[in-house]
């Protein structure tokens, strides 16, 4: 994660930080395709204890499922890469951690695992808060690492979304108004 990107990132990340700790509130993370990057770029910001609570980073199937307790059948239905397995996660990550807040991230970054259902650049998101859950998928453009920052551009910015009573789904509307 290099350049205007990763500016991008922690701006998102210090703004979440505030807004979080205004409220009192925390958030955990469960990444496979991004192996860490939110949780990295919340704690890049000084005083993140105050608001994250965990991170999980659940590559393969076996530890999503001990884990983040996703069902094995949803995994065999649909995929790692799905709405199933990735709001399972987020609601795994909320539950065990106790935080408000939590967003997962399963995706195909590549530069192989790509199918025709699920190309590379693929990346499936869940935002929870609370009893609510926001689910998208997307498909971000480059190669892996630019599939991996832009995840984690969308995870922060789709939390943001979440605690300013917007639809996660709206966060490429988040990321404009950040640098605006």
């Amino acid at each position: 994660m290099t350049g205007d990107g990763d500016a991008l990132i922690t701006a998102l990340a210090r703004t979440l930080g505030e807004q979080l700790h205004a409220a009192g509130a925390q958030v955990s993370t469960a990444e496979s395709c991004t192996g860490g990057g939110i949780a990295e770029a919340i704690t890049r910001i000084a005083g993140s204890s105050a608001w994250f609570e965990v991170g999980f980073v659940t590559y393969s199937n076996l530890q999503k499922t001990r884990v983040l307790q996703v069902a094995p059948s949803d995994l065999e239905r649909d995929g790692a890469v799905s709405q199933s397995v990735v709001e399972a996660m987020a609601r795994g990550a909320q539950q065990l951690s106790g935080a408000r807040y939590a967003v997962a991230v399963s995706g195909v970054a590549g530069p192989g695992g790509g199918s025709a259902d699920k190309p590379v650049g693929t990346v499936w998101l869940a935002w929870a808060a609370a009893d609510q859950m926001q689910s998208g998928c997307w498909c971000f453009a480059g190669d892996r690492d630019a599939v991996r920052q832009q995840t984690v551009q969308a995870a922060l910015a789709g939390l943001l979304c979440l605690i300013e009573g917007r639809a996660a789904d709206t966060w490429l509307h988040r990321l404009k108004e950040t640098f605006a």
